[in-house]
Order: structure tokens, then C-alpha cells, then sequence
């Protein structure tokens, strides 16, 4: 069980710093002024965000950042309030600190991909090393931040992963001219017919969804896959030349791009 003890030198950076000085978050959440739950003062309805994060300042940054891009914010400041508001449910998106009292993030993660899998978690850690982003990828997280971090990011990619959950549930897929019919299981690139293999399409299919994220080896595995493969298996190698070779063109290669060490990427990045 990891514990939030041991995170002073986190503070001693300059924007962490200046989080740290904000006024302290309202307990038990912050919803903006003259929300009901269920819209931003206007009565329209926006995206709940969950943030859980032992650190009263950067918690106060956030939700401050958060509310200013329009969201609902709520706050828990230990892991063990912060799986259970989790669990509950409502939220669009949840940010998740790592390290934690009471309850690590990674226990937090593996709880609410049990109970809500379709909920984005967007982690924020002190780790910086490539092994530690695996780590959380791997227990199911949709993407990561390492502190210290700009807001703006933060929200751009709140906003790109409820993108993807809106987008899921539409019947068509694209990035660029690539073209993906969800129900006909057809694919088109720049209007030409692209025949693929049922592993390819889920293959197609998983990045198109996670477009312009870079996405590890592991979590295409396990997605496209369903089980666990040897670490050691180029499998996903192989199906990406498959499509590569399938969906470019001597004048126009495919938009995937090898992330060196890390996996792939499909289109410009996010």
C-alpha cells in the first residue's frame, strides 16, 4: 500500500509551489457556483469530473482549472473516500494521484475497472520513467501526467478521452481519410476499399479510437487480443505492418507511427 508520506520534494517545484499557496479546495467537493449537478449554471449539462489527490493545493489548481473549462468537479482528498465516491458512480472522467492514504491510486484503478470500465481515469504522478507509465497504462489507465503539469493539458485531455466515449458509441470511426463502418465492418481509405482480416479490423478499430495517443504494446494486447501474450511477442508488430501495408499507399504511407520503447500511435498527436 503506498501512502502519500514523502511527496514534500513534489512541493519544492515552482508551479507545485504555486498550488500549494491557492486557497484550500471546499471538503467533500467543488461544484461551481449556482450548479445543481446537473449543469454549469446555465442548465445545461456538463461532463463530472472526479479528482482524487491528497494534496490540498494542487487539488484547489485543478478543480479551479476544471470549473474554469466548464466541468463538475468533486474532490476526495484520501484513497479511501475517493473509491468510494468512485465507485458510486456519476462521473464522466476521473484524475487519479498515485500515491495516496489510505488507498493507492493502483488499488483505486483496478476497483473502478472492475465496477465501470468505461470510465476514463487520467493518472497524475512524480514518476517520470517509462516503466512506471506502463505500470498504470497496464492496470487501466487511459492516459497519464507527470507532475508538474499545465492545466491547459490536463484539460485538453479530459476532453479528448470524453471525445472517444462520445465517439464509441457513434456506428463510424475516422482520423485523416481513414474511414471505419462500426456496423458493415467496412473500411475505406481516401474512398478505396480496404479488405482486412477480423483481427486487423479490431486492430484498426482500437487505435482509431485512441487516435492521437500513443498507445503501449500491452494495452493493444490485452484489448485487441483478450488475454496475455510472452512480453516477448511481436504479434502487434506484425498486425501494424499488416495494416500499414494495407492502408498506405507508395504516395501515402499509413498515419501510424512507431513510438520508440512505448508502441504506436495512429494520426498527429493529441
Amino acid at each position: 500500500m503506498e501512502s502519500g508520506a514523502g511527496k514534500t520534494g513534489e512541493a519544492a517545484t515552482p508551479i507545485l509551489r504555486h498550488m500549494a499557496s491557492a486557497a484550500q479546495p471546499r471538503q467533500g467537493g467543488a461544484l461551481p457556483e449556482g450548479a445543481d449537478g446537473d449543469g454549469v449554471g446555465d442548465g445545461l449539462a456538463a461532463p463530472r469530473i472526479l479528482i482524487v489527490e491528497d494534496e490540498p493545493g494542487i487539488v484547489d489548481f485543478v478543480t479551479r482549472g476544471l470549473q474554469a473549462a466548464g466541468f463538475l468537479v468533486q474532490a476526495a482528498l484520501d484513497g479511501e473516500e475517493g473509491e468510494r465516491l468512485a465507485l458510486a458512480g456519476g462521473f464522466d472522467a476521473i484524475v487519479l494521484d498515485l500515491m495516496l492514504p489510505g488507498r493507492s491510486g493502483l488499488q483505486i484503478l483496478a476497483s473502478v475497472r472492475g465496477a465501470a470500465p468505461s470510465v476514463p481515469v487520467i493518472v497524475l504522478t512524480a514518476r517520470g520513467e517509462i516503466e512506471d507509465r506502463v505500470v498504470g497504462l497496464e492496470a487501466g489507465a487511459v492516459d497519464y501526467l507527470v507532475k508538474p503539469f499545465s492545466m491547459a493539458e490536463l484539460v485538453a485531455r479530459v476532453r479528448a478521452q470524453l471525445r472517444v466515449i462520445a465517439e464509441a458509441s457513434s456506428s463510424t470511426l475516422s482520423e485523416e481519410d481513414i474511414e471505419v463502418d462500426l456496423l458493415t465492418r467496412k473500411v475505406r481509405r481516401a474512398g478505396r476499399s480496404v479488405p482486412l482480416s477480423t483481427t486487423e479490423f479490431e486492430l484498426l478499430v482500437f487505435l482509431l479510437r485512441h487516435r492521437g495517443r500513443v498507445v503501449s504494446r500491452e494495452q493493444i494486447l490485452s484489448s485487441v487480443w483478450g488475454y496475455e501474450h510472452d512480453p516477448a511477442t511481436n504479434v502487434v508488430d506484425v498486425y501494424v505492418g499488416y495494416l500499414r501495408r494495407k492502408l498506405g499507399t507508395p504516395e501515402s504511407p499509413a498515419p501510424i507511427f512507431t513510438v520508440r520503447a512505448v508502441g504506436y500511435r495512429l494520426g498527429g498527436a493529441a
